[in-house]
This record gives C-alpha cells, sequence and structure tokens, in this order.
C-alpha cells in the first residue's frame, strides 16, 4: 500500500522539526515522489550525510512501502 504524502512530511518533521517540507507526488501513485527539505540540522553535513538523515527519519520505510523519493536537501540560507 503506498505511502500518504502527509505521513512521509510527519515522519521527516518528526525526526528534524524545524524542517520546511515541500512534496510532489511524480507519478500519482503513491509511491513516487520528489522532497524538498530544508533544516538547519543539515549545516555542516555533506548531501549524503544530508539524505541518510532524511532516510532514517522513514524509519525504514524506502524501498518498501516507499519505492522512490528523489532529496533536494539544505541547510537555511
Amino acid at each position: 500500500m503506498p505511502m500518504d504524502a502527509r505521513e512521509i512530511e510527519t515522519l521527516i518533521r518528526e525526526a528534524l522539526p524545524d524542517a520546511k517540507v515541500v512534496l510532489r507526488d511524480l507519478a500519482g501513485d503513491g509511491d513516487h515522489f520528489a522532497a524538498e527539505v530544508v533544516s538547519e540540522a543539515f549545516r555542516g553535513k555533506n548531501r549524503v550525510q544530508q539524505h541518510q538523515m532524511v532516510y532514517d527519519a522513514l524509519k525504514g520505510r524506502m524501498g518498501g512501502v516507499l519505492h522512490a523519493l528523489a532529496l533536494q536537501t539544505s541547510a537555511p540560507d
């Protein structure tokens, strides 16, 4: 069963409370999303570390319930 966009956003915000999260359902199927996540927690971290933080927030759902997530992460300007 696909994940709801609100569930994805909630999980990310639980792990990164200050995050600004913008989600797009790329295929309309609930399995393929693009996310832009901006959080102060990313400051000083490289892109791989930032993405790992988001994947960790999803608590193992990546590759299972959530098939694909294109990520764009950054610290605030």
